[in-house]
């Protein structure tokens, strides 16, 4: 029996519900051709006509004759990329999933090298997992743009680096993508006295090459959790270091700009904290392209949290409340929170920077923070009627923690509400400003990559 494509849900009102699709039939075929995955899908109903197979549920197949005119017929799949997710063949030196405990659940162990989460999550990849045909259906497909994690264009260092014989090759690929225009983004996770100073700038330098269609370069510091035994050595970044990277960085960033009209290259937010230094002005990150990589996010919500509060009058009501957040962060909202006490001076706000204890006191992103350190290092402190936790520290469209801690427990530990908070600074004006109802809506949360 040929294998179909389940279908788990039919929108109201679309084609497939007037032809008779229902959840639990399959799709075969789309004009005799079997979807390979979500994107053959999406290719080839863009068409004014087609003739899709459909299996029903007891096994009587129906070919309907569709005039959709280009639209959407309305079908979502059991499985959402509607074939097997890529695993990573690399051992990344510096792979995050490499330094988990032990005893989490399954997915957090799960690393995927898939260049079709490229497009539909933002995920960055290593180009190592494809082949020729994956190149050849992106260009095809017009698909765009491609997330790629370099780490550096020294063929022998990337192999090193990855682990994997073929990565320096592989950089190949960016080629062909640039000639056949395609627009990326590129990455690079820089660990110390590995492809940092020279070898930075040689990256910097190559990747300039690919201007413009490859948009922007995001430079972010190796995360190292104290789980790593038997792994490869590293180092975690100083505030000299950060320094270096940054002048290293914003001087590209000065002949770029004056070149093509971008700075292209971008330090994250964290490398200007170790370093002590301001972040730039929001100009300098054109347009926030690389925010997914920690990268402009602290910027832009300065700039979003002033604008909110210049559209509102102060008044004399009073609150009491609390937020938790990582050590990395703390000292921003430290500033918005008093910006926030000029306008409103009764309400009474504790911040609380969480120590990463379960991963390692060298994590410091909120997002990396567990249920279980959450609530040890809040017992018994003044919470007052609201505790607030930003979206990063759950799961994408979950209120579950890394370590399987919910919100529900976290409140029933804590004998206090919890709201989750996303992460704009309007946002987090209106959190602290106005007690809101339980959030039923989904939000953007962590999702485990490797980097």
């Amino acid at each position: 029996m040929r294998k179909g494509h389940v279908i788990k849900a039919v929108e109201p009102g679309s084609i497939a519900e007037e032809m008779g699709v229902e959840p639990g039939d399959e799709l075969l075929s789309i004009d005799g051709q079997r979807p390979e995955d979500i994107f053959d899908y999406e290719y080839f109903i863009q068409n004014e006509e087609i003739v899709v197979l459909i299996r029903k549920a007891d096994g009587e197949e129906w070919e309907l004759d569709i005039e959709n005119d280009f639209e959407d017929l309305g079908l979502t799949f059991e499985n959402g990329l509607m074939s097997e997710y890529r695993s990573c063949r690399n051992k990344c030196i510096f792979c995050f999933i490499d330094q988990m405990p032990k005893g989490m659940r399954d997915t957090l162990y799960f690393k995927d090298d898939d260049s079709r989460l490229s497009f539909l999550q933002g995920n960055y990849i290593t180009l190592t997992n494809m082949k020729d045909k994956d190149i050849e259906r992106i260009i095809r497909f017009k698909l765009s743009p491609i997330n790629i994690s370099v780490h550096t264009t020294n063929p022998k260092l990337r192999c090193k680096m990855l682990n994997n014989r073929f990565a320096g090759e592989a950089l190949r690929k960016i080629d062909r993508l640039y000639e056949a225009q395609v627009p990326m983004n590129g990455q690079i996770v820089m660990c110390k006295d590995i492809n940092d100073g020279a070898e930075l700038d040689r990256t910097i330098g190559d990747l300039s090459r690919y201007l413009p269609y490859m948009e922007s370069v995001s430079v972010v510091p190796v995360g190292l959790s104290k789980f790593r035994n038997g792994l490869y050595p590293l180092e975690p970044v100083t505030k000299e270091k950060a320094l270096e990277t940054i002048e290293i960085v914003e001087r590209w960033q000065k002949r770029l700009f004056l070149e093509y009209g971008t700075h292209f290259i971008h330090a994250s937010d964290e490398f200007y904290i170790l370093a002590n230094l301001p972040l730039p002005e929001e100009e300098r990150y054109d347009g926030f392209l690389q925010l997914e990589n920690g990268v402009g996010m602290l910027r832009l919500m300065t700039s979003q949290v002033e604008e909110a509060l210049s559209k509102l009058d102060g008044d004399g009501e009073e609150d009491e409340l609390s937020i938790a957040t990582g050590k990395l962060a703390y000292g921003y909202l430290k500033g918005f929170l008093e910006q926030i006490k000029e306008k409103f001076p009764n309400r009474k706000v504790h911040l609380y920077a969480i120590a990463n204890e379960f991963f390692g006191e060298q994590i410091t992103v909120a997002g990396l923070i567990t249920g279980q350190d959450l609530i040890r290092q809040l017992k018994g402190k003044s919470l007052g009627s609201r505790l607030l936790l930003p979206a990063c520290m759950f799961r994408s469209g979950e209120e579950v923690f890394l370590d399987d801690v919910t919100r529900e427990e976290v409140k029933i530990a804590l004998q206090v509400p919890v709201n989750i908070v996303k992460s704009s600074g309007q946002d987090f004006v209106n959190a602290v400003l106005y007690p809101s109802e339980e959030l039923e809506t989904f939000y953007e949360g962590y999702e485990l990559k490797e980097i």
